[in-house]
C-alpha cells in the first residue's frame, strides 16, 4: 500500500463537493420551494422595513413638533406678561412687544429661517415678491425701495419671500 494520493484537478474537488444528484424533477421542486420561501422571507422584511421607518419618521417629526414648540414658549409667555401690563405705562408696553417680536425673530433665525428686509438692493425674483413699483429717479430701475412685509428663511428653506415695493424705469 501506498501513501501518495493521486493528483486531483479542480474539476474532481468539485465533483466531490457537490452532492450526489438527484432525480431532475425533485432538483427543480425543491429549488422552487427554496426560492419560494426566500422570496417570502424577503417580502416580509420588506414590510417590516417599510413600517419601522414609518414608526422612525413618525417620532422624529413628533420631537421636532415638540422643538419646535418649545422654542416659542418663552415668546407666548412674554406676550402673555405684555397683556397683563396692558394698562400700564403704554410706552413701556410698545417697548415690551417690541422685545418680544425680536424674540420671536430670534427663535425663527435659532430654527434656519432668518429675517431679510434689506432695502436698496436689486430686486431678485428667488427672494422678493414685488407689491408695487415706486417713481423714483434717485435709485437704479429694479432696485428694492421699500419692504412692506419682510422674508423669511434663505435658498431652498424659505418660509416666504419678502412684498417689496421697486423703482420702475423713468419714462
Amino acid at each position: 500500500m501506498s501513501t501518495e494520493q493521486e493528483p486531483t484537478t479542480p474539476q474532481d474537488e468539485l465533483s466531490q463537493a457537490l452532492p450526489p444528484e438527484q432525480p431532475e424533477g425533485d432538483d427543480h421542486a425543491a429549488a422552487l420551494d427554496e426560492l419560494q420561501d426566500r422570496w417570502r422571507r424577503a417580502l416580509a422584511d420588506l414590510d417590516n422595513l417599510r413600517k419601522r421607518h414609518a414608526k422612525e419618521m413618525d417620532a422624529v417629526r413628533n420631537e421636532e413638533r415638540a422643538r419646535t414648540a418649545a422654542a416659542w414658549l418663552p415668546v407666548v409667555d412674554n406676550l402673555d406678561l405684555a397683556l397683563t401690563h396692558a394698562g400700564a405705562d403704554p410706552s413701556a408696553v410698545v417697548e415690551g412687544v417690541k422685545a418680544v417680536r425680536d424674540q420671536a425673530v430670534d427663535v425663527l433665525r435659532r430654527l434656519g429661517h432668518p429675517r431679510y428686509e434689506e432695502t436698496g438692493v436689486p430686486f431678485d425674483p428667488a427672494v422678493h415678491e414685488v407689491v408695487g413699483t415706486v417713481d423714483d429717479p434717485d435709485t437704479e430701475p429694479n432696485t428694492v425701495v421699500q419692504v412692506v412685509r419682510p422674508g423669511y428663511g434663505e435658498g431652498s428653506r424659505q418660509l416666504r419671500p419678502a412684498a417689496v415695493m421697486v423703482s420702475k424705469r423713468q419714462e
